[in-house]
């Protein structure tokens, strides 16, 4: 399934039913009595964040929703049935704005949490709301209220408590395989993660924690460079990050840019992203020249301390790491 983590709707609640203009046959009462019913409710569109959804892919293809109307009223004071509620479920950590002004309307933080999109209009009075002492027979009733029309914008932040960012890769995948049980597509060449993964990691005598592995990143990320752009609003919820850098691979002149690189597309988008909690993590110990430039990137001026060095293929550090994350998550 393709990830989709953005979405454009319309949804329209139902119209309330109209209502109903009868007249009882009885003796004795002017034109048998008024007895029309009320009109049912529309039904209302309430948005439900659900965990069994991963993703916004549902609605890639299907972009308008409409609520059931309500009935029509009926004879012998009978009140139509109100239309039934459309539950629309999204992705927990979904986002919906008003597409026009892009104010935020709710924020599907929690399972189970609701929000109403779309009120349902209100079912017509039948004609027997409206007898008088002066009009004891009347030949109307109200229409129904019409519902409401919204286009809405959905986005997803995906949950996560702990976001790894770096350059493309920097082994970011790989590292989420190694804390988790996460499998996430790994290879050697640029953008092999076109989205993001989740993880589970289970560190020993603390509390599991979900681990995301972050695509996309690299210099003009917050411009739109590369995958940046789509995927750095992920890395809003994370409590900590972890940055991530191939040791392997640091230039001769300036070991440090790299993880300079990543903080200054993550304070573009975001000032408060670069003051998040962070580990820095020196990847790929298990390659030719690693150590060495893992030594010049922790004496250089600036360096960020302290400093994790793993290798996430041979397993080397990484428990080490899940164990100091658990711990900073509390």
């Amino acid at each position: 399934m393709k990830f989709i983590d953005e979405a454009t709707l319309v949804v329209a609640s139902g119209a309330g039913g109209k209502g109903c203009v009868a007249f009882r046959r009885e003796k004795y009462v002017p034109r048998g009595g008024p007895s029309g019913g009320d009109g049912g409710k529309g039904g209302d569109v309430v948005f439900r964040a659900s965990s069994s959804r991963r993703t916004l892919y549902p609605f890639r293809y299907k972009h308008r929703f409409r609520a059931e109307n309500g009935r029509p009223g009926g004879g012998s004071n009978k009140t139509g049935r109100s239309g039934e509620d459309l539950i629309i479920e999204v992705p927990v950590g979904t986002v919906i704005a008003d597409a026009a002004t892009g104010g935020r309307l709710a924020d599907l933080d929690a399972d189970g949490k609701t929000w109403l999109a779309a009120k349902g209009g209100r079912g017509g009075k039948g004609n027997a709301h409206f007898t008088t002492s002066t009009h004891q027979a009347p030949k109307f009733a109200q229409p129904g209220e019409p519902g409401e029309e919204k286009t809405l914008k959905l986005v997803l932040k995906l949950l996560a408590d702990c976001g790894v960012v770096g350059l493309p890769n920097a082994g970011k995948s790989s590292l989420v395989r190694a804390l988790s049980a996460a499998t996430p597509k790994v290879a050697d060449y640029p953008f092999t993660t076109l989205a993001p993964t989740l993880g589970v990691a289970y560190p020993k005598n603390a509390e599991p924690f979900v681990v995301a592995d972050i695509p996309g990143l690299i210099q003009g990320a917050h411009e739109g460079a590369g995958l940046g752009l789509r995927f750095l609003r992920h890395v809003e919820r994370n409590r900590i990050l972890v940055h991530l850098v191939d040791a392997s691979d640091l230039p001769e002149h300036d070991p440090l840019s790299p993880y300079e690189t990543i903080r200054r597309e993550l304070a573009a988008y975001d000032p408060a992203l670069a003051e998040k909690p962070a580990l820095v993590v020196l990847n790929k110990l298990d390659l030719p020249g690693a150590e060495e430039n893992a030594r010049r990137f922790a004496s250089a001026p600036g360096a960020p301390a302290p400093l994790f060095a793993i290798s996430a293929l041979t397993g080397q550090g990484v428990e080490e790491l899940k164990n100091e994350i658990a711990k900073r998550l509390g």
